[in-house]
């Protein structure tokens, strides 16, 4: 008789997790508000679209190019020139040409730390400049 007590007496131990997904859903909910909250800002960039594309028109002048490149070296129209001296390189094709437009272009694999220096120093020049991300293929 003393056994069968013993064997009835005797409850699996078990943890209740009910207060566990209480906090859980909590966290959840918390996480999810906050996040709706959260103001994400970056460059805006156009994809190109292709890459043959005629110019826009025949009479335009010839943009001054700079291309940041896979091992973050710039060249300013095929010339390569280091980050602090974009601005006077681009300035010096401007005298010849002060109408011609700036054309940006980065390789997918460039840093963006280069790039924002370069187009914010175009900006302070007062300068529109148009920013193109290539893609490897």
């Amino acid at each position: 008789m003393s056994l069968r007590k013993r064997i009835r007496k005797r409850e699996d131990g078990a943890v209740d997790m009910t207060p566990m997904l209480d906090i859980v859903f909590i966290m959840l909910i918390f996480f999810i508000v906050t996040a709706t909250f959260l103001d994400e800002s970056g460059l805006d960039f156009t994809h190109p679209k292709n890459a043959n594309a005629e110019p826009p028109c025949i009479d335009c002048p010839a943009p001054i190019s700079i291309y940041v490149d896979a091992d973050n070296l710039v060249s300013v129209d095929g010339i390569v020139t280091p980050v602090e001296n974009v601005a006077d390189a681009v300035s010096a094709q401007l005298a010849h040409n002060p109408t011609a437009p700036i054309i940006l272009t980065s390789h997918e694999g460039a840093r963006f730390d280069p790039v924002v220096r370069i187009k914010d120093k175009m900006d302070g020049m007062g300068r529109k400049t148009i920013l193109k991300i290539s893609y490897a293929q």
